[in-house]
């Protein structure tokens, strides 16, 4: 499904080295969009702008006139939680979203529109539970995290600015995220569920992903949280369904003590987390998906390139 931005726009992004960043600044450029990059290093021409979240810093006068904006920068939660690691993982989400929207409120000419990523995490572990964007919020680590990540928008809602939430599921890719961590033992014949296999995953993807970002920067009626997830299947389901694509035996397990001694409390928060969600902005607004089933989206996202 292809999603058509007109006229013209200048679309501002962080994280835009990252798996998610890369393919929404590919697919805005060749639809003739401007691109403009935020990035920690000096910047390399006109179609980047240095900011530094950690000191505080960004370039208001690059963001002045900029049609819309995106946030997809974060520290990687994929590895165990030292005290240093949460911190890092806190502090790239919340308080660089607090300064970027801090600052996109005090411009002269503000975006329309500022799309700043979030997570299921923001539920929790819930089990079997049906969860949509009315769902109320977890109280473990990442919740927290997720619940203070779309609150640090607020200062550009209140600036007229319409915020937008994507919350990201598994993003199905075989060059980064989850799915690529997975593949090396899958292609041994070493994959298999995590634990019991009954948590419950709730994936996209990554072309998908980027249809719902270009979605949330057209669409006026779509503001606040909408879940970014093609659909949910148990753990057990989805390394099945993940051998069988590999024509491999997934037949391994992981038990959960054995995930908690090497992860520490990254198991629970992440590899044996239970979220079960469902799109229902995105059913309200007609959004269709490319990959909407799971053993589709895996042969999509491990077919060779090109």
């Amino acid at each position: 499904m292809e999603q058509q931005l007109a006229p013209r726009l200048r679309v501002a992004i962080t994280g835009s080295s990252g798996l998610i960043g890369t393919a929404l600044c590919r697919r805005l450029e060749a639809e003739g969009h401007a691109v403009l990059r935020l990035v920690r290093r000096p910047p390399r021409g006109e179609g980047e702008a240095r900011w530094d979240p950690d000191a505080g810093e960004v370039d208001a006068a690059a963001l002045e006139g900029c049609d819309a904006v995106v946030g997809l920068a974060g520290e990687n939660v994929g590895a165990r939680w030292t005290g240093e690691r949460k911190r890092r993982i806190r502090a790239s989400r919340v308080d660089a979203t607090r300064l970027l929207a801090g600052t996109l409120a005090g411009l002269v000419r503000p975006p329309g529109v500022f799309v700043s990523a979030s997570a299921v995490g923001f539920y929790g572990s819930r089990g079997d539970e049906r969860l949509d964007e009315m769902s109320t919020p977890g109280d473990d680590f990442l919740a927290r995290v997720v619940r203070d990540w779309e609150a640090a928008a607020a200062p550009a809602a209140a600036a007229g600015i319409r915020v937008v939430h994507p919350r990201l599921g598994v993003v199905l890719a075989a060059r980064g995220g989850a799915l690529a961590r997975m593949l090396p033992p899958f292609r041994l014949g070493l994959g298999g569920r995590m634990g019991s296999g009954r948590q419950w995953m709730s994936w996209i993807a990554l072309d998908d992903v980027v249809d719902v970002l270009l979605r949330a920067l057209r669409d006026g009626s779509l503001s606040g949280p909408v879940n970014a997830v093609a659909g949910a299947v148990t753990n057990a389901e989805f390394t099945a369904t993940l051998g069988r694509v590999l024509h491999r035996p997934a037949i391994a397990r992981v038990p959960a003590f054995a995930l908690r001694a090497v992860f520490g409390e990254m198991a629970d928060g992440t590899l044996l987390a239970s979220q079960r969600v469902e799109h229902r902005r995105l059913t309200q607004v007609s959004h269709s998906f490319r990959h909407p089933e799971l053993e589709a989206a895996l042969r999509a996202a491990l077919a060779p390139a090109g």
